[in-house]
């Protein structure tokens, strides 16, 4: 049987996946600047195999990121039981919404939209309330 890959694996890959989209990098084309196939892509995101060091290294240089943040955040007490926000932080919504959010300079629209997400999680919040 399998062991369940290193929580140090799976932080890696997680963050090679969130500045994948981040810059809007397919999975087929990363592997394509790095020489691997999608598959080999995926594989590395979801943790199941380890990246050396050097595909590492391949990896940043063409995100365009230092190698170094692969390990930006990572703790010696990882968490191996992520909640549904941790999973959505991670996810391609997750990572689209927070990039094109980011992307808006304007500090005030920023904030209207928080407001306007919280309004209607509250009031979503209340329909299911009343159906029960």
């Amino acid at each position: 049987m399998k062991e369940a890959p290193h929580t140090v694996d799976v932080h890696v890959g997680k963050t090679i996946r969130i500045k994948r989209l981040m810059r809007k990098v397919s999975q087929t084309e990363l592997g394509d600047r790095v020489g691997v196939t999608f598959q080999q892509i995926q594989k590395y995101e979801k943790g199941s195999n380890r990246v050396s060091a050097s595909m590492l290294v391949e990896i940043a240089g063409a995100l365009d990121v230092d190698v170094r943040s692969f390990f930006e955040d990572i703790s010696a007490n990882a968490n191996d039981n992520p909640t549904p926000s941790d999973e959505f932080v991670v996810s391609r919504d997750g990572v689209l919404l927070n990039a094109a959010f980011l992307s808006i300079k304007n500090e005030q629209v920023r904030k209207k939209i928080v407001k306007l997400v919280q309004a209607i999680a509250g009031m979503e919040q209340i329909e299911s309330e009343a159906a029960e």
